[in-house]
């Protein structure tokens, strides 16, 4: 194992050559890492925190309490992320900029997710959920940041695919040992964190991370911190642009995936404890529908040197599959919407990661921008859960009507992509 970088490989200048092809071990070691960090973030956003929060207060208070838990902890998360890229870009540790970052952010989020999973009220799981979020955003910040760092543009849309295929196995991951642990409250929070853990581990352990030499750090200053937290729209439109689809897409998916419980129980009729399986069996229909259309996509954009196209088209399919699943009378037409929405989500993460990789402000600070990039990751996981009770109230508990407004947001997300230009 290599624990100190390689000093043959400092952190790249604004303006330097990129970094040079990296191999299929690289590959995989990446995608297994990133697998494991969608474990530790899915499974308690898809499933086990409404089924805590649903324990503890009650299927009738339950929406509204998870909309609260969950809104505040992306609030959380939309700190954390930036100011850990920044932080991460700035760091002038002998094993690297981003592996101190992974660690820490693993084990913080693992401690944060043992206090939620034996809370026993609704102010613990808000405590450590906000906790969770903190850390395991700090993990992901820097896990997106080795991108720019390692991988050469020719390669980007190709490595984007398999990130995208990473995200609905470990979807799939989450929803089975859910599954298999259901009788006990504590193990189901803690087994992804474990299972994920050893992914991330793994690839922290042999990166050849890129050392920041200490004479090449920047000052810091008030300014430079305020300037961790936004980017101008006026200096970097493509970037802006990028930013906007990205928010409205994943406010699409922000509304399905966190109110999917509810959805299978009041809509649909499902038992509570039929939950966990019917949640399983949707994902894995789901994930491979992703599967197949991240590795293809990501793979053509690369041959055709297109991003935008794909892009656009995922989000107007994504549209289509909320129709679907808002229309959807029984659990096989829910399968047929989820399965749609998988063609559209592999499609849009396999291309857009590196279409967002491409159009970077500044290469050299590429942790702290995609950690600014990253709200629009995670501010729809607030946003959503704090229209989706309004939205239902004001339609009578409609989840069609609910969804049709998740529909419109996948269709602007694709038309705000259309105005980037320095993608194709």
């Amino acid at each position: 194992m290599q624990l100190d970088a390689d000093t043959r490989h400092p952190a790249p200048r604004s303006g330097s050559v990129g970094p040079a092809r990296v191999g299929p071990g690289f590959i995989a070691r990446y995608a297994a890492a990133y697998m494991g960090t969608s474990l530790v973030l899915i499974a308690p956003v898809s499933i086990t925190l409404a089924l805590k929060v649903n324990a503890l207060v009650g299927i009738a208070r339950a929406p509204a309490t998870l909309a609260l838990v969950v809104g505040v902890g992306s609030l959380v998360a939309l700190v954390g992320n930036p100011l850990v890229g920044r932080l991460s870009d700035r760091t002038t540790s002998r094993f690297g900029r981003r592996r101190p970052w992974m660690v820490l952010g693993l084990l913080g989020g693992t401690a944060a997710i043992t206090v939620v999973a034996t809370a026993d009220t609704v102010g613990v799981v808000l405590v450590g959920w906000c906790a969770a979020q903190l850390c395991f955003n700090a993990l992901l910040a820097v896990q997106v940041a080795v991108l720019p760092d390692q991988v050469p543009t020719a390669q980007r849309g190709l490595v984007s695919g398999i990130l995208g295929v990473c995200l609905p196995i470990a979807s799939v991951g989450a929803t089975f040992l859910v599954r298999t642990f259901i009788g006990s409250q504590l193990t189901m929070f803690l087994a992804p964190c474990v299972v994920g853990g050893v992914c991330v581990l793994a690839f922290a352990a042999t990166l050849d991370d890129r050392r920041l030499p200490r004479d090449d750090r920047p000052a810091w200053s008030s300014r430079e911190l305020a300037g961790t937290f936004y980017f101008d729209p006026r200096r970097c439109p493509d970037f802006a642009w990028a930013f906007a689809s990205r928010f409205l897409f994943v406010l699409a998916y922000a509304f399905l995936s966190t109110y999917q419980v509810y959805y299978l129980i009041d809509h649909l009729g499902t038992a509570e404890g039929a939950v966990p399986q019917q949640v399983f069996v949707a994902t894995l229909v789901q994930a491979t529908a992703v599967v197949v259309t991240s590795l293809v996509s990501g793979r053509v954009s690369d041959r055709l040197g297109r991003r935008k196209p794909f892009v656009a088209g995922a989000a107007v399919v994504y549209a289509v599959a909320m129709v679907v699943v808002g229309l959807a009378d029984s659990y096989g037409g829910f399968l047929v919407g989820i399965a749609i929405s998988g063609l559209g989500f592999g499609m849009y993460f396999a291309v857009d990661l590196a279409l967002v990789a491409d159009v970077l402000p500044d290469q050299a600070h590429a942790a702290k921008d995609l950690g600014v990039l990253n709200y629009a990751g995670a501010l729809p996981f607030a946003v959503a859960p704090a229209l989706a009770p309004s939205i239902l109230a004001g339609s009578g508990g409609s989840y069609p009507v609910l969804y049709a407004v998740a529909a419109g947001c996948a269709a602007l997300g694709a038309a705000a992509i259309l105005p980037v230009k320095a993608a194709r």
